[in-house]
């Protein structure tokens, strides 16, 4: 039954908030100020038409925008986006007692993002290539998409080819695709298993088409060419499905940051590493001592810091930092430590941190509920935070990345 509903403000998620009697309301691609009528289940609701509609309202940039599950907030106007993106950190903060200065939001442009994971899906008609519906199993087969590199867009018609070639199930599966330096890198998850003839095929479609890798749940498949992304002057290879920062302007800009706050350090550490964005440009300074889980993204740091120039000192470490946390006393061997930790962030190892007369602290986050948790900890432990940086890196979605400096004074001895 269509209902009309007055707008109030957005949620979390980027939803239209409207206040009911029975509670609030959640309805996608509405705008505070706006009356719609919508079709209500619960405490969501379809929207069917914009009765009254919001100055902030702009034209959406993509034909799949409402349908596609991929963007939320296409249709808000640019500035007042950024603006609800850095109050995100700001109330994230506050819940935790937290009053500490917040810069604007570090934009993100369209056209930029270099990774991408794609959802895939033998149907009737042909294959399926592209983003689930929000709130559904629906995959919208996209033509475009305003938020990925131009290489990536030019290849969606080679990609369905792929997946239409590596395709042995009939469940939905998934590309992680990476537009490296040398061509896509593709990283396919769930497909099923491959024949031998299919193998060849993948290999000559791969090699023909220009593909620097394609992998199958972690199995190299076919390499005709070593798949290289830059983290500062340093080249890297990252193993098949490694976690890499989706907009290179976007990790520049964190670097950027994370540099200029441990530029005094001359010995520092980086927890949860990764294949290395930030420890290959620590090392430009500093010694850099690099700790991270995954064995394989370990390796490809490893590498390129011998096929690098001009930097210092680089060890790494393979250590579950959730299950045995670096101690403060290993801590206090160092000037200066940055961490970048999954969306659960880093409790433990902030514990340990804040007992530490570590001087100089960079956290890097993907989850603003969790970096308010773990950067109370280090304040009660004696750090001061000296500002919290949003940055954009996932356009027109409620996501939102953020860099915080924090310093201790050191202990007199």
């Amino acid at each position: 039954m269509s209902v009309q509903f007055q707008v109030e403000r957005l949620g979390a998620q980027g939803d239209g908030v409207a206040d009911t009697p029975s509670g609030p309301v959640f309805i996608p691609f509405t705008l505070p100020g706006e009356r719609v009528t919508a079709a209500r289940e619960k405490d969501r609701a379809e929207l069917l038409a914009v009765l009254e509609t919001s100055p902030l309202r702009v034209e959406p940039a993509c034909r799949h925008f409402t349908e596609c599950g991929g963007c939320a907030l296409q249709h808000l106007e640019m500035q007042v986006y950024l603006d609800w993106k850095r109050d995100k950190i700001v109330q994230a903060l506050a819940s935790r007692g937290i009053d500490a200065p917040v810069s604007a939001t570090i934009a993100c442009p369209p056209a930029s993002r270099r990774r991408v994971v794609l959802s895939a899906r033998r149907t009737e008609a042909g294959m399926m290539l592209g983003y689930n519906r929000a709130m559904s199993h629906r995959i919208i087969d996209i033509e475009e998409c305003p938020i990925s590199l131009p290489g990536i867009v030019a290849s969606l018609g080679k990609l369905k080819a792929l997946a239409g070639l590596i395709c042995n199930t009939a469940e939905p599966f998934h590309l992680a695709v990476t537009l490296t330096a040398s061509g896509p890198d593709v990283a396919v998850s769930g497909a099923g298993r491959l024949a031998e003839k299919v193998r060849l095929a993948i290999s000559d479609f791969a090699i023909r088409e220009g593909f620097a890798r394609v992998s199958l749940d972690g199995e190299t498949v076919v390499e005709p060419k070593k798949p290289v992304v830059l983290f500062g002057e340093v080249a890297v290879t990252p193993p098949p499905g490694a976690f890499l920062q989706a907009v290179e302007s976007a990790e520049t800009e964190m670097a950027l940051l994370v540099m200029d706050h441990l530029k005094r350090a001359k010995k520092a550490l980086d927890l949860f590493a990764g294949a290395g964005a930030f420890a290959l440009r620590l090392a430009a300074r500093s010694e850099v001592h690099a700790v991270e889980g995954d064995q394989a993204a370990l390796a490809a740091l490893d590498r390129g810091f011998r096929f690098g120039e001009h930097l210092k000192r680089v060890t790494v470490e393979k250590r579950d930092l959730f299950r045995r946390p670096l101690t403060f006393k290993e801590l206090n061997a160092y000037d200066g430590l940055v961490f970048d930790p999954p969306r659960a962030g880093a409790e433990d190892q902030c514990k340990q941190i804040a007992r530490s007369e570590v001087p100089l602290v960079a956290a890097v986050s993907c989850n603003p509920a969790t970096l308010a948790r773990d950067l109370r900890i280090l304040i009660d432990g004696g750090y001061t935070l000296k500002t919290v940086t949003p940055v954009d890196q996932f356009l027109w979605s409620p996501h939102v990345e953020a860099v915080a400096l924090l310093e201790k004074p050191k202990k007199r001895r």
